[in-house]
């Protein structure tokens, strides 16, 4: 343990750092006790973002918006995100609003498992860092929404090291997070439509390419007529174009 702690802290000495209004929303975080994306993560995250440079990013949990402000800084993509949690909401909104992205942003607010099958479109970079229990349950929307060649990033997959551990040695309180993590872990990396490694860095992270289209994926002739989330719409309501010309906002 000892050793792994002294690697942690000779590899953090190693980052080149983010941004000043990064950095200080990291230490407002952390004042809050809100976690956000370690050091090592950031790194893997950034080299990523610089080799597939996304254009449509999906994230699945939002919290106070580090993690986007982050993939809006590193990339020249736009970024879908989702967050459930009232509290986080509105200092997400005005962390957005500090970076000065609120036109690449399209914050949903609501419970991701009823939103995610309401998008339209692909993404070709999905982060998945949300409520760790329900990574299964949102795996099937994720695989419809990324494209062919596109990248899924999975956080905090390790449980702090409790994946290791025996089903009994693990606190009974956490044994139903463990237990559906084990089994997200076993899907992505069984699954033949990925390419999935698991990357011990921060907490854990999950790296998956999906190799080829969904079988009843819409052709590429009609997936163009597939209505986009737009760009730019911060709060509860997210904006859809329709090819007939007309706006409708849903509610989320």
């Amino acid at each position: 343990m000892a050793d792994r702690q002294r690697m942690n802290i000779f590899l953090d000495s190693l980052y080149r750092g983010n941004s000043a209004l990064l950095e200080n929303m990291e230490k407002e975080a952390h004042r809050a006790d809100v976690p956000v994306i370690r050091k090592g993560t950031q790194s893997v995250m950034r080299m990523l973002l610089a080799l597939k440079k996304p254009v449509e990013v999906l994230e699945i949990g939002t919290a106070v918006g580090f993690s986007a402000v982050f993939i809006l800084q590193n990339s020249d993509a736009h970024v879908t995100t989702i967050e459930n949690y009232a509290p986080r909401i509105a200092a997400a909104k005005e962390n957005f609003r500090r970076a000065g992205v609120e036109n690449r942003v399209t914050f949903l607010t609501g419970d991701a498992q009823n939103i995610l099958p309401g998008l339209a479109g692909s993404y070709d970079f999905v982060f998945m860092d949300a409520a760790k229990g329900q990574y299964s349950t949102f795996l099937p929307q994720v695989m419809r929404l990324l494209s062919p060649g596109g990248v899924l990033v999975t956080d905090n997959v390790l449980q702090e090291g409790e994946i290791l551990e025996s089903h009994y040695a693990v606190e009974r309180r956490n044994r139903t997070i463990y237990k559906r993590m084990r089994e997200y872990l076993r899907e992505i990396t069984e699954d033949p439509r990925l390419v999935t490694a698991v990357i011990e860095t921060g907490d854990g992270m999950a790296v998956s390419v999906k190799t080829g289209m969904e079988p009843d994926r819409a052709k590429p002739e009609e997936s163009r007529n597939a209505a986009p989330v737009t760009s730019g719409t911060i709060g509860a309501a997210a904006c859809v174009k329709h090819v007939d010309g007309s706006d409708t906002a849903d509610s989320v």
